[in-house]
């Protein structure tokens, strides 16, 4: 009798267990097959929006993408990330087709990011690319990264900075270029521009941006021609002032085009600037007319 009793226990406790694990719920038993399946590994891309405590490379490992949030100090802040055709075979190289391509594309996204033409501040816009081993693994990308400068001029270093880009230049800024103040060169001509502010005095003032054709980076003088007419139709729409022979009587022009390196990518946006040889002003000379910017008579 107890033998008995023992018996039926056991098969009314295994009856509830094969029971609860066959209908609560609705589950079917199976605890595999409701799963979604795992998305087959692709190449590495990386994202746009995030900054990088590092220096810019034009070349990016894997093993260097440690992106960080644009709150804390950083160096490069990605604005936009583009994609080469999937087919390519190899990185494209400096001044292919290719390469100019994802620099004009970078060049848009940059100034939608900031609000305004990027060359209007203190700001520089480079392309990044897969290293080879990323390329091989599928890679297809190209990043878009801006710095922050201490200066356009030769001697400027990157600013290690807190907070993000975006929307930096829409309307008054710090980046902004504005009034300068120059420094001699050889020649006569102007070594080099400080930034200051209008209210001081002054005999340099950026006025915007000429947009070269595609031309062979200028190496001789009679190749600077079109870079300084370019900048004086810049300075006369900048100031109000007729775009004619007397023009140059007017006023000097400084001309900063990109560096050669920076040319064969694809960068032809010339940073113009007016000068003064003659004297010094206090205040901005933008729209100041004809009477602002007097035919100089000598």
């Amino acid at each position: 009798m107890r033998r008995a009793m023992t018996t039926l226990l056991a098969a009314v406790v295994t009856g509830a267990l094969l029971a609860g694990c066959g209908g609560a719920g609705g589950l079917d038993g199976d605890l595999v097959d409701d799963w979604a399946a795992l998305p087959a590994p692709g190449p590495f891309t990386p994202a746009a929006g995030v900054c990088h405590e590092a220096d810019f490379t034009d070349v990016v490992p894997l093993s260097a993408y440690q992106p960080v949030d644009c709150a804390a100090p950083h160096r490069v802040e990605t604005v936009h990330v583009g994609a080469f055709p999937a087919a390519r075979a190899t990185p494209p190289a400096s001044g292919s087709t290719e390469l100019r391509g994802a620099f004009a594309e970078c060049d848009g996204r940059a100034s939608e990011y900031v609000g305004d033409e990027w060359r209007v501040g203190r700001l520089r816009l480079a392309v990044a690319v897969p290293s080879g081993p990323g390329w091989a693994a599928g890679s297809r990308w190209f990043r878009c990264d801006l710095t922050e400068l201490t200066t356009v001029e030769a001697a400027a270093t990157v600013v290690t900075r807190t907070g993000s880009l975006r929307d930096a230049l829409r309307g008054a800024s710090p980046l902004r270029l504005g009034c300068q103040r120059t420094r001699g060169g050889r020649g006569g001509a102007v070594g080099s521009l400080l930034p200051v502010e209008c209210a001081t005095r002054h005999d340099a003032e950026f006025v915007g941006v000429w947009r070269a054709p595609d031309l062979p980076y200028p190496s001789r003088d009679a190749d600077w021609l079109p870079l300084y007419a370019g900048c004086r139709s810049v300075l006369a729409r900048y100031v109000g002032v007729p775009n004619d022979a007397d023009l140059r009587f007017r006023s000097g022009v400084v001309v900063r085009p990109p560096g050669a390196g920076r040319w064969r990518v694809g960068d032809r946006g010339v940073r113009c600037h007016l000068w003064l040889s003659d004297r010094t002003v206090t205040g901005s000379l933008k729209g100041a007319g004809p009477a602002g910017l007097p035919v100089r008579t000598r």
